[in-house]
């Protein structure tokens, strides 16, 4: 398609978005108005009703001016008629106003005389309203003159003690001989006064951050802002003015003061450290020892004299604050420390600050670790395949990357033909880039004047945290956003959180920078490598995380990254998303000279339904779509943090530390603004998590590479329209059409109907076709990208129960078929005596084709199709395509090349295999309540006890639910006889997985009614009855099969109800130490006005809620079971490890070399008895008590009748079975 075309495209939108009624004016390109809203108050739009009011006034004029020019020719008074530059009636339309005109010229001069009267008054009227309507412009434009001139920053502030107000002015003129370091003393001594009297006000300032107001933390985060981008005089005016108000100032907080504080002790200015100590105490708060901090680094800086120190350090006695706590608890850089310690010394030579903590200890008090930490026995840590010297240059490659912060990838996506018109797409293209991102510079620059000027009238903005990064840096990231914005939209709430994400993360790896953390980290890194590279040795061996500790030294760890409040995140993303809006424009006609053609927005605002809601979509124009996909832009940009690591992870070491190198991670990833978890976690001891740091840095050090053999026939595939069987996306030209718009006249509404919904039915496949084509061409892209690396590494966090998951979000093991078979271990090891059988049975597994069968029948069948597997290796895409009949294609195809490929070798024993093989637990879930419950029959069902073949929970509850068919069906009951030969594994697999996992009746209704439907041969005006009997059915037979199992569930269950009953969250330890908490909340609404649209926003994670009820009792049992799967894992990873295996895991399906999974199976089934040894109800029970059921004399009567319904039900733990744990370690299925 040409620039013109497309020009015409922009064009024809621009005529399609004028609103109705307005044909006759042009409109106005890139109003948001007329796009973004809907509502009018009148049929007319306002030009219209101007308009309608100028032509009044034409037929008025005409009409004067004839009387004017006969009063004129009477000489009865002089008249000036302004002329109008308006449209006029044609002169054929006036006869009417001619003969008026004589008649009333016939009417005489005393008539003629009253109309010169009333039109002289009018004219005295009129210039009257004209000089009024001047001076009023005058006055207008006087004051927006001097809005724009630069503001005097107030710095006195303004005080409401008349005692203080007068003290600190005498002392401002000179009235008074003491000097400012005395004003100190003076101030400090009359705090705790103050504070007595306002006491009520003053424990205010004692909430959480994550309690304050949204008025609260915008102040707050606007102080911190300033003093990060160095306008600390500007945060002081700020907070001086809120002081002066009243009704504000009994919303600051200590912390707000502190912050200011902080700043002028880092500039050593002494007198503006007083003015905050004047209103520190004027406002009824007591300093504490951050407030003392700020004073004694100041006093160190300026060299003050030993006497003021000492009067500083003695109030600080009598306020009962120990000055070896001012180095314990407030987080000081080393510059900081040093300039407080000065002044320290000058009053207390011989004093010395507490020592920083003391390493934690090496072994972890929890029974389940006591192996892992132990120097007793031997330990044999597994290597990198790689020399030192080629891990110190892969860190050297990802440091540059995460200091560019974004990864610049070539797109596997098809390019077009370079024809003449792509040319002209892509010269297009390059031009307009460069054009906008000026164009964003200068808003940019615009809004921060404006919002600067807002900040000088008092109020706080978010000017501080525009200025974070460079203009020019904020447009090329906008312009990355612009880039990749679907043609549909995106919301704008969406929109505006991921730019807030996205400046967030810069300006936490700019800061790094500028604080000197970089050069520390190449040092340090650098030595941990010897720890992990296969040519360098060190002694004693030890965890990633000890030697990483113990080469920083305590107290060496770098300040954490606090994460901005949500409200910040997405003020500041909208702010940038409506710069982005107002600024990008392109030619209305591409095609004609940039000059010659009106600008017309690239996007536009709209809303749209999505459910229910009314939500805000930000949409690219058409044409400027049309123009990217003509151009077929080679490049896909990624944010550092969205990209495998090109050398291992830093290990964890805190609930803020670890992973990438400079990109913020977080150690348990959450939702944006639930702050509860990062809380608990950092309340914990540090060696009560060191389970969790050591299995986090073992799974994110295991080494990962590309299969390219598998990559180069998906990318066929993807190439080739897809394929839905193989899980390739095709294009979005595939997508299905909506039918015609050309509905005949007469049409039946029932018709019309059904219309709309096929339309909707196909818009929506179109959207899900573009994700999914989008996921997969990231995901491809990527692969490509790192197909020639000799390993990257992908580096784990976890949920808040403990479940683990990659960081990188698009090319991880974690994901479909096609992802897993992408990847394979970077590091190979010989197959040896059991590993090629362990390849074949792991292909079986993969077909899906055997799972009632033994392992020795599965291996067997695998010998039998070993010309399927050999075709499949060598003719995937023309021979027979065995592969393509499995339940897991892909990996299947992978799994054939790898069998054909040692076959083939001289040696299969000593063949390398890099192919990683999975033992899956059999409904996992099922097994741990089984385990918990000491429950024979469960066990046996979910094979933890022994037997020849694989016992089958599905089938067995397919069973047990047919007993029960025939035996209704005998007695006459019709939805039974119906259902003879329809219970089968399939119907009612998806409701006993989900069942363990706290799926309710209603939804595994839902799902039996999906599998009914999918039967051809079923009647389907019985599937909403049959669904409602079989899952009646389902929940009876595991009832019957699964008792204490229920028991477990109905008991843990019923305990969130009544703590939830009580004001409560949920909250568990995990075995190895973790804290849970459940963020289910009653929703708060968040409310973001002005600009494109107010934004409201509901947060379920609000801690200041009250406990949504509901899920949190339906939530507990799942959640529980979680992190009790979790905690399996993490133990067999780190057991793994201790014995040299590489090991990683989704979730309960484990992975290791072929030739260790003998190894890993016995550690895996140890690791479980160990777990399940441990009285897990009991001290889930205590836990609970100690936790929910303490009650105080001031609690109503009503909550201690709840305590103590409470207390009772978690002193009911349900009974247990007989089941010998000691079976599991001989069940050859257990994991499989």
């Amino acid at each position: 398609m040409s620039a013109l075309r497309w020009g015409r495209g922009a064009a024809g939108l621009r005529r399609a978005l004028v609103p109705a009624g307005r044909s006759g004016l042009p409109a106005e390109e890139g109003a948001l108005g007329s796009m973004g809203s809907c509502r009018r108050s009148s049929s007319a739009s306002p030009c219209e009703q101007d308009s309608r009011k100028d032509w009044g006034h034409v037929e008025l004029l005409e009409v004067l001016k004839a009387r004017v020019r006969q009063l004129q020719a009477e000489s009865v008074s002089e008249v000036t008629v302004k002329t109008v530059d308006m449209a006029r009636f044609p002169r054929g339309r006036s006869g009417g106003v001619q003969l008026a005109l004589k008649a009333e010229a016939a009417a005489g001069p005393e008539l003629c005389s009253r109309w010169a009267k009333k039109l002289d008054k009018d004219k005295r009227i009129m210039q009257k309203r004209k000089k009024q309507l001047e001076v009023k412009m005058q006055a207008t434009a006087q004051k927006q003159a001097r809005a724009q001139l630069p503001k005097a920053l107030r710095v006195e502030p303004r005080l409401q003690s008349l005692k203080l107000a007068s003290r600190l002015h005498q002392w401002e003129r000179g009235g008074s001989a003491s000097p400012w370091e005395e004003q100190l003393e003076q101030v400090l001594r009359e705090a705790p006064r103050k504070l007595g009297q306002e006491k009520a006000q003053g424990t205010a300032d004692k909430r959480p951050e994550n309690q304050l107001s949204g008025q609260q933390q915008k102040l707050l985060t606007f102080l911190e802002g300033c003093l990060l981008t160095d306008h600390l005089p500007l945060a002081h005016h700020v907070l001086v003015t809120q002081h002066g108000n009243f009704r504000r100032r009994r919303s600051l907080t200590l912390n707000m003061y502190n912050t200011v504080m902080l700043g002028w002790a880092r500039k050593g200015s002494f007198k503006e450290l007083v003015y905050l100590f004047f209103m520190v105490k004027d406002a009824g708060l007591t300093p504490d020892l951050v407030s003392y901090a700020a004073a004694l680094q100041c006093m160190g800086r300026l060299n003050q004299d030993a006497n003021t120190i000492r009067r500083c350090l003695e109030q600080m006695a009598r306020d009962r604050l120990q000055l070896q706590a001012v180095f314990s608890a407030v987080p000081l850089s080393e510059e900081e420390r040093a300039a407080l310690l000065t002044a320290v010394h000058k009053v207390k030579p011989s004093f010395r600050p507490p020592p920083p903590p003391p390493p934690s200890p090496q072994a972890n008090s929890s029974p389940l670790l006591r192996d892992i930490y132990t120097q007793d026995n031997a330990v044999s840590y597994p290597k990198l395949h790689l020399p030192l010297k080629e891990l110190q240059g892969l860190f050297q490659q990802q440091l540059l990357v995460e200091m560019a912060t974004t990864v610049q990838v070539q797109s596997v996506e098809k390019a077009p033909e370079l024809t003449s018109e792509v040319q002209q797409a892509r010269e297009t293209l390059q031009s307009l880039w460069a054009q906008w991102e000026a164009a964003l510079c200068r808003e940019l620059q615009e809004v921060k004047a404006e919002l600067s000027r807002e900040a000088l009238s008092g109020r706080p903005t978010l000017y501080p945290h525009l200025c974070l990064l460079s203009e020019r840096e904020m447009a090329q990231m906008l312009l990355q956003v612009l880039q990749v914005l679907p043609p549909q939209g995106e919301s704008l709430i969406n929109l505006a959180h991921e730019l807030g994400m996205r400046a967030f993360n810069r300006q936490a790896v700019q800061r790094k920078q500028r604080e000197g953390q970089v050069q520390v980290l190449q040092q340090r890194y650098s030595e941990y490598l010897r720890l992990l590279a296969c040519d360098t040795q060190v002694d004693p061996p030890r965890l990633p995380r000890q030697h990483w500790e113990a080469l920083g030294g305590p107290g060496h760890d770098p300040r954490p990254e606090q994460p901005w409040p949500l409200p910040l995140l997405v003020q500041l993303g909208k702010q940038l998303a409506e710069v982005l809006v107002q600024a990008v424009r392109m030619p209305r006609n591409l095609g004609a000279p940039a000059s010659a053609e009106p600008l017309i927005p690239v996007l536009y605002h709209v809303y749209s339904f999505r459910s229910f809601r009314q939500i805000g979509i930000v949409k690219p124009h058409p044409a400027f779509s049309q123009l990217l996909a003509t151009a077929g832009e080679p490049m896909l940009t990624f944010e550092a943090a969205e990209v495998p690591m090109l050398c291992p992870p830093l290990p964890w070491t805190s609930p803020h530390s670890g992973a990438f190198l400079l990109s913020p991670a977080k150690l348990m990833r959450a939702v944006e603004g639930a702050l509860q978890h990062q809380q608990s976690l950092e309340r914990c001891a540090p060696a009560t998590l060191h389970g969790a740091f050591d299995a986090l840095t073992q799974l994110g050090n295991c080494a990962w590479r590309v299969n390219g053999r598998i990559l180069d026939l998906v990318l066929a595939v993807f190439h080739d329209r897809g394929s839905a069987r193989l899980g390739v996306p095709p294009p979005a030209s595939e997508a299905p059409r909506p039918p015609s718009r050309a509905v005949p006249p007469g049409t039946p509404p029932a018709r019309l109907a059904e219309l709309r919904r096929e339309a909707a039915r196909c818009l929506k496949a179109a959207r899900e076709l573009r994700s999914l084509r989008a996921d997969a061409l990231y995901r491809l892209s990527l692969a490509q990208h790192l197909r020639h690396q000799a390993a990257f590494w992908l580096p784990h966090n976890m949920d808040f129960r403990g479940r683990t998951y990659p960081c990188p979000p698009h090319l991880s093991h974690l994901g479909s078929d096609l992802a897993r078979a992408l990847l394979e271990f970077a590091q190979g090891r010989p197959l040896g005596p059991s590993g090629l059988d362990w390849l074949k049975i792991h292909l079986v597994n993969l077909t899906g084709l055997k799972k009632r069968e033994s392992l020795q029948a599965r291996l067997a069948f695998a010998d039998q199709m070993l010309d399927e597997i050999l075709d499949s290796a060598d003719q995937p895409m023309t021979g027979r395509k065995w592969w393509m009949e499995a339940d897991e294609p892909w990996q299947v195809l992978a799994c054939c090349m790898e069998i054909t490929q040692a076959l083939r070798s001289p040696d299969p024993a000593s063949f390398v295999s890099h192919f990683p093989v999975h033992q899956d637990g059999s409904c996992n879930g099922l097994q741990h309540y089984a385990a918990l419950g000491r429950d024979s029959v469960g066990a046996a069902s979910v094979n933890l006890t022994p037997s020849d073949l694989p016992q089958d929970v599905y089938s067995g509850v397919a069973a047990q639910v047919e007993v029960f068919r025939k035996q209704d069906a005998e007695q006459g009951m019709r939805v039974a006889q119906a259902l003879d030969g329809f219970v089968t594994r399939k119907v009612v697999k998806q409701t006993v997985m989900t069942v363990v996992y706290g799926v309710t009746r209603y939804g595994g209704r839902l799902q039996i009614e999906k599998r009914l439907r999918e039967l051809p041969d079923f009647p389907q005006e019985l599937v909403w009855e049959g669904s409602h009997y079989l899952v009646r059915q389902v929940f009876n037979s595991l009832q019957e099969m699964f008792y204490t199992t229920r028991t477990i569930q109905h008991w843990l269950t019923e305990s969130a109800r009544l703590i939830s009953h009580m004001g409560s969250a949920v909250e568990w330890v995990t075995p190895l130490g973790i804290p849970v908490i459940q963020p289910y909340h009653r929703a708060s609404k968040l409310l973001i006005n002005g600009g494109l649209q107010s934004m409201t926003f509901n947060q379920s994670t609000d801690t200041t809620q009250r406990p949504n009820t509901m899920k949190q009792k339906n939530g507990f049992p799942p959640n529980f079971i979680h992190s009790l799967d979790s905690t399996h894992m993490m133990l067999t990873a780190l057991h793994c490890y201790r014995k040299g295996l590489t090991f990683v895991s989704v979730h309960d399906c484990f992975w290791t070399h072929a030739a260790d999974v003998p190894v890993m199976n016995q550690v895996c089934r140890e690791q479980f008895v160990q777990l399940h040894n441990q009285p897990i109800l009991h001290d889930l029970s205590r836990f609970l008590v100690r936790r929910f059921c303490s009650v105080s004399k001031s609690d109503t009567i009503s909550k201690n009748i709840q305590a103590r319904k409470l207390f009772q039900t978690l002193l009911d733990v349900p009974e247990t079975g007989t089941f010998d744990l000691e079976l599991v370690k001989r069940s050859k299925y257990f994991f499989s």
